[in-house]
């Protein structure tokens, strides 16, 4: 038996419990990880508070990416060794000792972090890259908006953005949030609660606009991403924080070419996310091993302690990801 953090009810953070769960197997395919680290990212808590099941197939427990050493392999695996150190992009599983995940979605520690700051990057790495570059075309050049520039997919779009040649702007809360997203390299920051960022990113760029968003907020910012966005530009969005539904005007977004795309990582096929994960190891890892991207970490808490962090991240208190490490 290994410990997990499981709920035998959805709710609050105080459901999350330490248990003893059954050794999970690698199928054909797999590998098994002890996991050294997971990390806390949105998607738990709705997973946590009911709205937000996992995929069929995929494990029940939370978790979306982790960092360990691989245990064993499942039949027909290659490229792998009992005892390397590794991370992986999961649908589920990740707050546990041990996870099952297809050998498609590992990726090798990154050179320079530590086996435990690790397990915070699969999720936001692929986040990031995936919509970024593979869906919004990002290059060299444009200029990019990302909302929620402090939390953990907000630091990697900084970094990704800037080392890619790009200009970045942010929204953040709060003026110590603003300066963390300055010192990761981005050119103009936003306090959402005093400035209007419609205004500011017109005023940045001369009244051209943006060529990508990057949102996290949902319904209540959607006609004004739009607005903020050059001819030919393309919003993005991830989440929906502050709700699903909202009117458009379709002129608007006809007049500037402009494109408004929604997507979600956990329940693509296996086949997507294997494209993910490759480019992420070809292009972000060397980022990381030079130095040009870096982790941001605000804190580390024992698995145990899962609840907690989850306080920590609803709290909206923190800059980064939230770090989980078991033992």
């Amino acid at each position: 038996m290994v410990h997990a953090i499981t709920q035998s009810q959805s709710g609050g953070p105080d459901t999350l419990t330490w248990s003893q769960v059954p050794d999970p197997e690698p199928l054909a395919g797999e590998v098994l990880l002890d996991v050294a680290a997971t990390a806390v990212n949105r998607a738990d808590v709705l997973q946590r508070e009911g709205r937000y099941p996992p995929p069929p197939g995929a494990s029940v427990y939370l978790g979306l990416e982790c960092s360990g050493v691989v245990r064993a392999l499942g039949e027909g695996v290659s490229g792998w060794r009992v005892g390397a150190e590794a991370c992986a992009l999961l649908a589920g599983g990740g707050y546990a000792e041990q996870v099952a995940v297809p050998v498609e979605q590992l990726l090798p520690r990154p050179e320079g972090v530590d086996l435990v700051t690790a397990g915070s990057l699969p999720e936001v790495a692929c986040t990031v890259w995936s919509n970024l570059v593979m869906t919004a075309g990002l290059t060299s050049g444009m200029t990019l908006l990302v909302h929620g520039g402090s939390s953990g997919i907000g630091t990697m779009a900084i970094q990704v953005g800037r080392a890619m040649g790009a200009t970045v702007a942010v929204t953040a809360g709060t003026p110590a949030k603003l300066e963390r997203c300055r010192d990761l390299g981005a050119a103009l920051t936003i306090n959402y609660h005093e400035q209007d960022f419609v205004d500011e990113v017109r005023g940045f760029t001369g009244g051209r606009g943006v060529d990508v968003v990057l949102d996290v907020v949902g319904a209540p910012y959607l006609a004004r991403n739009v607005a903020a966005l050059a001819p030919g530009g393309r919003l993005v969005v991830i989440g929906l924080q502050g709700g699903r539904s909202a009117a458009l005007d379709l002129g608007v977004l006809l007049a500037k070419r402009a494109g408004v795309i929604g997507t979600t990582l956990r329940a693509r096929p296996l086949a997507e996310k294997a494209q993910i994960v490759a480019q992420v190891r070809n292009h972000v890892w060397p980022m990381l091993a030079d130095g040009r991207v870096q982790p941001v970490v605000d804190r580390v808490l024992p698995l145990r302690e899962a609840g907690a962090a989850h306080e920590v991240l609803e709290s909206s208190q923190h800059v980064g990801k939230i770090v989980l490490q078991v033992g």
